[in-house]
């Protein structure tokens, strides 16, 4: 009766040192391994918050660029049948929307955690304009189109999917 008792406090001393060492292990590397550097925190994919829209931001040469991987349908056509026909160069009215690049050159500014001077192109109405962009503290990616001067601009809003 004595080793049972002995035996049972014995097990359950050891479970328990097993538990502690098991949690300080696990503690110690479940950190994760791959962290993105802050420039590259805008890569993946995003959905506007109109729901319309979903994008694909990557770098490419220090440049981040995005393309178009879904846009909602109203007219009742195919996606890849869209075409760019309000573009003021004739030769690209032929190129298709879906997977064509609507953000370009965007490049890192460690000083203020944003993407600066790109260029995002309106398929819609077919214009460039200027482009910059940073990730706010809720995690929503917001691009700003504009004219030269920033306070005379758009800014859509993305979340990450």
């Amino acid at each position: 009766m004595f080793l049972t008792k002995l035996t049972r406090r014995y097990i359950v001393y050891i479970k328990f040192l097993f538990i502690v060492f098991s949690l300080s292990f696990f503690k110690g590397t479940s950190q994760p391994v791959n962290i993105a550097a802050p420039s590259e925190q805008i890569c993946g994919k995003w959905e506007s918050s109109e729901k319309n829209l979903i994008v694909q931001v990557y770098n490419e040469d220090n440049k981040f660029k995005a393309k178009i991987l879904w846009i909602v349908n109203t007219g009742g056509q195919s996606l890849d049948t869209w075409k760019d026909v309000n573009n003021p160069d004739e030769s690209l009215r032929s190129r298709k929307i879906l997977g064509m690049s609507v953000l370009n050159n965007l490049c890192y500014k460690s000083c203020t955690n944003s993407w600066e001077d790109g260029m995002i192109y309106d398929a819609q109405h077919g214009r460039n304009w200027n482009a910059s962009a940073y990730i706010d503290k809720n995690g929503l990616l917001k691009v700003k189109g504009y004219w030269h001067f920033k306070f005379i601009g758009q800014t859509l809003t993305f979340k990450r999917i």
